[in-house]
């Protein structure tokens, strides 16, 4: 087993695009050919399009890309730009009359950290899609949907911290697997092999950490603003061939990742949701793909946090 790079997990290109003002952005997946792509939603709270496509039940086998991005559910236009790029340039669905590209959508909740009046839009999902055919430009951190990322938002944005998004991926033999996660959840983050916190929830002197379990267990009253609309967001793609029945699965094992790295996890005011997606005809056990998934998408969740900077008046882990 070896750790490899995200981008080398053909045939997909990954395009970001951000508003470094607003703090919002959009990181889109695209495969030209198609790619077969399940769903496991868990949090209370998604902000999504074309859920649907992705039930095993409906007709529709392959899609043509999956766009993570901020702005709620007013980014949820972003994919319309998405959908025009690729329209240009001959991808899409054959209805006989029209091209229509099939493209899958996630959002975070960030208005609370730059201009909550700048959504991404159609415009910025176009460019996302631009920059993914012509110069793709994944990198962890401070980009595409992960501009705005932040956790630890219990006790209100002042005593939060800033992450983003972040890739983690590994290959055994010709099995390739990995995951792309946008960190942006209500709770706390841990690391995945040694059980630290890593980052979240603030003391009142913003000088170290505290557990947010603790701080929700100091009173077991209703709490009536939670700062909903967080949700950590991922795709886990891999070149094993697996149908849309088995995606599924693998994207339900991959959020183990999740509760490994974050607590708490899949609350009502996170959208916690996972794609997952084959690109490849590699023949591999599914179980161990899941088991994988799960692994890589805990790796993503540490460098989502370690390859975060400081902004918007909220400290990163590696600044602190």
């Amino acid at each position: 087993m070896k750790e490899i790079s995200i981008t080398e997990i053909g045939p997909v290109r990954i395009g970001q695009t951000e508003n470094r003002d607003a703090a919002t952005g959009c990181t889109v997946f695209i495969c030209e050919q198609g790619m077969r792509a399940g769903l496991d939603v868990r949090g209370g709270g998604p902000a999504s399009r074309e859920s649907q496509l992705l039930n095993p039940l409906m007709a529709a086998q392959f899609i043509h890309a999956i766009l993570l991005s901020g702005g709620s559910a007013y980014g949820l236009g972003a994919a319309n730009g998405v959908m025009a790029y690729l329209e240009e340039h001959g991808i899409g669905y054959d209805t006989g009359f029209a091209l229509v590209p099939l493209v899958a959508q996630a959002d975070i909740y960030d208005l609370s950290v730059g201009k909550s009046s700048v959504r991404p839009d159609a415009v910025m999902g176009y460019e996302a899609a631009r920059r993914a055919f012509e110069a793709p430009n994944y990198r962890d951190g401070n980009y595409g949907a992960g501009c705005g990322a932040s956790v630890g938002k219990i006790a209100g944005m002042d005593f939060s911290m800033k992450t983003g998004i972040g890739s983690y991926a590994l290959q055994i033999g010709d099995l390739k697997i990995g995951a792309a996660v946008v960190l942006n959840a209500l709770g706390d983050v841990y690391d995945w092999k040694t059980g630290t916190q890593i980052a979240g929830l603030l003391t009142e002197d913003r000088a170290g950490l505290r557990s947010t379990m603790e701080y929700m267990a100091s009173s077991i009253q209703v709490m009536e603003n939670r700062f909903t609309g967080n949700t950590t967001l991922a795709v886990v793609i891999t070149n094993a061939e697996f149908q849309k029945s088995s995606l599924c699965k693998i994207a339900g094992m991959a959020h183990d990742g999740y509760a490994r790295s974050i607590r708490p996890v899949h609350t009502s005011a996170d959208g916690d949701s996972i794609y997952a997606v084959s690109v490849g005809n590699v023949k591999a056990d599914q179980d161990l793909v899941g088991a994988l998934a799960a692994e890589a998408v805990s790796g993503a969740i540490r460098n989502a946090v370690y390859h975060a900077e400081s902004a918007y008046g909220l400290p990163a882990a590696r600044w602190r």
